[in-house]
């Protein structure tokens, strides 16, 4: 057998295996990150998951990272996500939608993702137990909360939770696990330390009144040692793993419209 030296292989080749190494180098490094910031906050670094948030990163970059160990992936933009899973089909991933949830994508949403982060209202609850193929374990779900209270974010108000929550219990074929947050981006480190204490405040209530909980789905890349020391159990990084986004996706302006 003879090895190929990195000399003798092409620059394409050369390209996605720098790209392959520094992926697998940027994994490491935000676990590393999870394990410190969990030892500072007197936790066991195995009580957090990461979700790799791959929106703009097409299958080939989503492929290099699961090869590299990475299994959970969340995508923000069904259309974008849909084409992903398409193409990665062969690969043991499971698929998270932390996006906002517009009421005519339920149904494809539904029956392509093992979990969802971002319902905030009765109607899409309802739509996506319903539209969830039967022939599927129950949707994994996570209400969203808008801590910051920003008209710009989705989510159910701070005060609505737990009437969301009950609702949720309800039905049939989806299974609640737990809560999701998007603070303000901001470097005051206090303002984002609040905003997730309210939602672990919520959290702690809801397991208190027999819901039995065990998400708290919150931190990203510029927040992740400040949502850990306050009881994340799933924090959600893609710049760290990935880079800066890609390209823009038409679907993110659509979001930014009315949601019906």
């Amino acid at each position: 057998m003879t090895l190929t030296t990195y000399s003798e292989i092409s620059c394409i080749e050369k390209i996605q295996l720098i790209t392959m190494i520094n992926i697998d180098s940027a994994l490491q490094t935000v676990k590393q990150q999870i394990a410190t910031a969990a030892k500072n906050a007197n936790r066991q670094p195995n009580e957090i998951i990461l979700l790799a948030a791959s929106k703009t990163n097409p299958p080939e970059q989503v492929k290099k990272a699961w090869l590299a160990g990475q299994t959970i992936f969340g995508e923000n933009y069904l259309q974008e996500a849909l084409e992903k899973i398409k193409a990665l089909s062969d690969l043991p991933i499971e698929w998270h939608f932390i996006g906002p949830i517009q009421s005519n994508k339920t149904k494809r949403i539904a029956e392509n993702f093992a979990w969802v982060h971002s319902i905030d209202r009765i109607k899409i609850a309802n739509r996506l137990s319903r539209d969830r193929p039967k022939t599927l374990p129950p949707l994994q779900v996570c209400l969203q909360v808008n801590v910051s209270g920003e008209d710009t974010k989705s989510g159910v108000s701070p005060e609505e939770a737990a009437a969301l929550a009950a609702h949720i219990t309800k039905l049939p074929h989806v299974k609640l696990r737990g809560l999701m947050a998007v603070p303000v981006l901001t470097t005051a480190t206090a303002l984002q330390r609040s905003q997730f204490q309210i939602l672990r405040k919520i959290y702690d209530q809801l397991n208190q009144d027999g819901f039995n909980l065990d998400t708290l789905s919150m931190g990203m890349s510029e927040d992740m040692d400040i949502a850990i020391a306050e009881g994340s159990t799933m924090v959600r990084i893609g710049t760290s793993i990935f880079g800066p986004r890609r390209y823009p996706i038409p679907e993110e302006l659509a979001a930014t419209q009315t949601i019906r």
